[in-house]
């Protein structure tokens, strides 16, 4: 069974999310809505492609995509639906309205369509009580997380009729293209992301307003510290919408039952009510719990109503454990470690609550909640992290109801290492733990795994006889002892004669570029020379990756800025996530990418420019000073970012596979050939500082921004030198590092990244 034309009916913001993503896996895609009183009678369907075609938030992977999506409306289109293999419903929470959907799909849709729903609060067995047993064998729930094309998690439902070849073909298709972290659910209220994750986030909510501290605290405790994303429960909440998250949790409220948990936390805030009827709903009016005035960033008071400004916090604690583990949080006996405890051991609670309501072991709770909320770990890995007796311990003392799940992982964990990964099931026993063919999970295979050399900021491991550089220190900033271990790595594939080199990580983003305070400590030091010396090891160690004579595969996901980006671009093979953002941004601060960024972009733009080297000059010189980036691997390539032999996945489960298997195989790698370049000289470099000073004195670039743009003109051109002069990779090298000195030394960039780093945004100078 193929899936290759899809509809979607309801183009609010998850619908348009939906087609959005089937169009990204080169589906043909009808978007169907209410007809429009308007002049164009497609108005809301067109308002859902407008979405997700946004430039700031594009829900495809690159514009061109938008021409496989024809919108329409379920009035006059509704005959089209007749040859589409997938269904899915994406229309308001009301029983009645999808009961009456359904019954004018199951008159119009071929027998072999699937047909699903996004509900996320209303059971399958009611959705499909009034249907024939033929529709209902081929009817399931889809339920996606937003913004669909982020977010990997998708909860699939099944109904006591629906027949298991469908969901086999669903699952699989939902997993290989449109690239979901499929979990499997019971028809339970809530499934397990909302069921567990608005728990959290209302248990957060609850506790931070008895306890009295601010949002901003909360926030700085519910939040990295507790390996939550840095929004924490309030800045979510601001980032969903007030009004939505609200409504959610009001949903989750009616459809429980008696007794549950949920109850003691879901209610809304009476603060909140007036909030939302003064329209302060979160980013999406501009205001919320936060909000910018004038350029400076306030926080509510969750007593008076009114906006104080944000402080700079100084929470020991919450660094700690950010660094070390959210022992050293709950642990303390400060409030701030009152709070962290009194949230984190209702919500671990609650989670071992609910099996084997939703199941009878934890993976599949800790997959929603790190697929679906961005979770580093699951509630049962953190039980496993802080020790399952201390829980019990500390809720027994509290004279607290410890979950009986819970009390089965006394003394011991709810994962397993020894022979192959294990959970524990519910009454006893262990369970390996099964992914579906294809998909390989490094957090999963590293919990196995002895690192062959490790320090703060990097490991690697062997995987297959396939050396595995993972970075690993905070955002995966990169600094010299990240350097050493990817030098080490290269070097341990030569001598060992292992088959090849993948640098990948498991986390959010691959690196978000070189770290800066190790840089700033640098230049507050005058240490000139070890800075010279950081710069040359960065360019040596990615240019042995680029001419290594094993295979040497790239796999980023996410972010892949400034350094990180330069690891990229050294690969001579890339296979990145569909969602990967990339692009070398070191500009904004002043500075210019000294690992061999500037060369490479070289390069690629005269190969791009069919070895025009003026022209190629030029799109590199606009690329590095403008720091573009490409949130897509089809709009990297585009900007010269990625090579022909360079290509992309749409799930990130499958990319260390497919990384693997590339390193056997051998085929795609595409070794660098760099040959000296008749550099485009003095004329272009002349002409290139006139365009940056007349764009200053047009107030579109800053002052410092001209001396930049002159040291980046001076590194693609080669300065003042003649023109069609030879110069070497090396000498491009060369070029990066002086200029980087050059700039590192000026007030101007020593301004823009101290603020950057105290302030998280850098002045413009």
């Amino acid at each position: 069974m193929q899936i290759n034309k899809v509809a979607v009916i309801g183009a609010g913001t998850m619908g348009a999310g939906i087609a959005g993503q089937a169009a990204n896996a080169g589906c043909e895609v009808l978007l169907l809505d209410l007809p429009s009183d308007s002049l164009d009678v497609n108005a809301f369907a067109q308002k859902g492609l407008e979405r997700i075609s946004n430039p700031a938030d594009l829900g495809i992977l690159s514009p061109e995509l938008k021409a496989r999506i024809t919108v329409g409306n379920i009035r006059d289109d509704f005959d089209k639906l007749v040859d589409c293999d997938w269904i899915a419903e994406a229309i308001l929470e009301r029983l009645d309205l999808k009961k009456n959907l359904y019954k004018k799909l199951d008159a119009v849709c071929k027998e072999s369509a699937i047909i699903s729903s996004n509900t996320s609060t209303i059971p399958i067995k009611l959705l499909v009580e009034d249907m024939p047993l033929a529709f209902r064998k081929r009817f399931a729930i889809t339920h996606f997380f937003n913004p669909v094309r982020f977010m990997p998690l998708l909860e699939l439902v099944a109904g006591e009729d629906t027949d298991p070849v469908i969901m086999s073909h669903l699952h699989q298709f939902c997993d290989e293209r449109l690239g979901k972290g499929v979990v499997p659910c019971l028809d339970t209220p809530g499934f397990l992301g909302n069921r567990v994750g608005c728990y959290a986030i209302q248990a957060a909510l609850h506790t931070a307003n008895a306890m009295g501290l601010s949002p901003q605290e909360a926030d700085a405790i519910f939040g990295r510290p507790m390996g939550i994303p840095k929004t924490g429960v309030f800045g979510l909440y601001d980032l969903i919408g007030i009004d939505l998250m609200s409504d959610v949790a009001s949903s989750l409220v009616s459809i429980l039952p008696e007794g549950d948990a949920f109850h003691d936390v879901g209610e809304k805030l009476s603060l909140m009510e007036n909030m939302i009827a003064k329209g302060q709903r979160g980013r999406k009016t501009g205001a919320g719990f936060y909000r910018m005035d004038k350029g400076a960033k306030q926080v509510i008071n969750l007593k008076t109503g009114e906006y104080d400004p944000v402080e700079v916090l100084n929470i020991p604690i919450a660094i700690k454990a950010e660094k070390d583990g959210i022992l050293h949080v709950l642990d303390d006996d400060s409030v701030y470690g009152e709070y962290a405890w009194r949230v984190m051991s209702n919500v671990l609670s609650y989670a071992a609550s609910l099996v084997p309501e939703v199941g009878d072991n934890p993976v599949a709770v800790d997959d929603a909640m790190k697929m679906g909320y961005n979770w580093i770990k699951g509630p049962f890995e953190l039980i496993d992290e802080i020790g399952a007796d201390y829980l019990i311990e500390r809720l027994e003392s509290e004279q607290r109801e410890v979950p009986k799940y819970l009390k089965e992982a006394a003394g011991s964990t709810f994962y397993s290492v020894e022979n192959g990964l294990k959970a524990r099931t519910y009454g006893g026993g262990w369970r390996d733990i099964e992914r579906p063919k294809g998909t390989l999970r490094f957090n999963d295979r590293r919990k196995t795994l002895t690192p062959m050399a490790q320090n703060s900021e990097a490991s690697f491991y062997d995987i297959e006889n396939v050396a595995l550089v993972e970075f690993h220190s905070k955002a995966n900033a990169l600094g010299a002892e990240s350097m050493q271990i990817l030098d080490s790595a290269i070097e341990a594939v030569a001598q060992n004669k292992m088959d090849g080199l993948i640098v990948h990580n498991d986390a959010q983003h691959f690196s978000c570029g070189v770290n800066l305070n190790a840089v700033r400590a640098f230049f507050e030091s005058n240490d000139w020379s070890g800075l010279d010396r950081f710069l040359d090891h960065f360019q040596q160690t990615v240019h042995k990756m680029a001419i290594a004579d094993f295979p040497v595969v790239v796999a980023p996901v996410g972010l892949s800025l400034g350094g990180g980006f330069e690891v990229v671009l050294h690969g001579k093979h890339v296979i990145c996530h569909a969602n990967s953002n990339m692009g070398l941004v070191e500009s904004g601060v002043g500075v210019i990418p000294g690992g061999g960024g500037c060369k490479e972009t070289l390069y690629r733009w005269i190969e791009k420019k069919d070895g025009d080297v003026e022209a190629g000059a030029w799109e590199a010189f606009m690329s590095l000073g403008f720091g573009k980036t490409a949130s897509s691997p089809i709009l990297a390539r585009d900007l010269a970012m990625l090579r022909a032999n360079d290509r992309y996945v749409n799930n990130r489960d499958r990319l260390l596979s497919e990384s693997v298997y590339a390193v056997k195989d051998g085929s795609e790698q595409v070794p660098f050939t760099r040959n000296p370049i008749a550099m485009a000289g003095k004329p272009m470099f002349e002409k290139m500082v006139t365009w940056a000073k007349d764009m200053h004195e047009k107030g579109k670039l800053y002052a410092h921004d001209v001396v930049v743009s002159t040291e980046i003109a001076r590194i693609v051109t080669g300065g003042e030198i003649e023109k069609g002069t030879l110069w070497t990779e090396q000498d491009l090298f060369d070029a990066e590092r002086r200029a980087f000195l050059t700039l590192i030394k000026t007030p101007e960039t020593q301004a823009r990244i101290r603020t950057l780093l105290d302030n998280g945004k850098a002045i413009r100078n």
